[in-house]
């Protein structure tokens, strides 16, 4: 989980993201129609990105936010008519995509909201505030941007973790070797065989990885090396189907089921960001 902030700072973190969510505009119902008329939801869902969205030990898909978007599909309910669910694996790579191409209806991921991603794709509220860290090999720690020099370095390609790898690199005129890998357990199969000497990934996956079994000398960073906000990537441009998921959203905000899933997947911690999280998302509605 996330170390502690203030609560003010996280409000001014979410900011952005609410005023152009939540921005009245003219309704588009392409998706709605599509779901009442197919009785079906397609959800996208990663394999490695535990605890997020990631497939368990039954070959199902699993995670908090796979579970807050079975819940927000509870919530949809156009016609009320009961939805089904089907859900699709997607590769990091193609997210976005299958969004924009309709392959998906709400991308189930830690997708990190950018301006450049907006011109792709929408974004509901906040989901979650999370941010980048690094495993290392013991012997060979990482602290600061300046530990890198020399190493060698592997990070997910296609996100806004190797992105900010990059530029922080660059801001502290730091050269290594970097490898971009197509999923996590690639990242860390090459960090268990001594391959690389750190791999950068959200830190909350990296725990995850870490805890999933006995790795003897590789440790998990406490630092955060960027802090970024987690939302449901949706159909650009379909206003009325991002206001349902939004409305849905904010049901479970205001009902206190966020916080049980929180707790579900990540333990009885308390964070001043989440908290604040919670308590911003909570929109009455009316």
């Amino acid at each position: 989980m996330l170390s502690s902030l203030p609560a003010v700072a996280a409000a001014a973190l979410l900011i952005p993201a609410l005023v152009s969510t939540l921005a009245p505009t003219a309704a588009d119902a392409a998706t709605l129609e599509r779901i009442e008329a197919s009785g079906t939801v397609r959800l996208g869902f990663r394999e490695d990105a535990r605890p997020y969205s990631f497939k368990d030990s039954a070959g199902k898909p699993a995670g908090y936010i796979v579970d807050l978007c079975r819940d927000v599909v509870e919530r949809l309910k156009p016609g009320a008519r009961k939805l089904k669910t089907e859900f699709v694996r997607i590769a990091p790579s193609e997210r976005f995509e299958a969004v924009r191409e309709g392959r998906i209806d709400i991308l189930c991921d830690p997708a990190s909201v950018t301006m450049e991603r907006r011109a792709i794709v929408d974004f509901s509220i906040p989901t979650f505030l999370d941010g980048t860290s690094v495993l290392y090999r013991a012997d060979r720690p990482v602290h600061a941007f300046e530990d890198l020099a020399g190493r060698r370095i592997a990070v997910l390609g296609g996100t806004t973790t190797a992105d900010n790898l990059r530029l922080g690199m660059r801001q502290v005129g730091v050269n290594a070797q970097v490898t971009e890998v197509a999923d996590h357990r690639e990242g860390l199969r090459l960090l268990t065989t001594d391959k690389i000497d750190a791999y950068f990934g959200d830190r909350a996956i990296l725990a995850a990885l870490l805890y999933q079994g006995p790795m003897p000398g590789i440790e998990l960073s406490r630092r955060y090396f960027s802090y970024e906000t987690y939302a449901l990537a949706l159909p650009r441009g379909d206003d009325a189907f991002r206001l349902a998921v939004d409305r849905a959203l904010a049901e479970l905000y205001r009902s206190g089921r966020v916080r049980h899933l929180l707790t579900r997947t990540f333990g009885e911690r308390r964070d001043d960001m989440l908290d604040a999280l919670i308590v911003i998302n909570s929109f009455p509605e009316r």
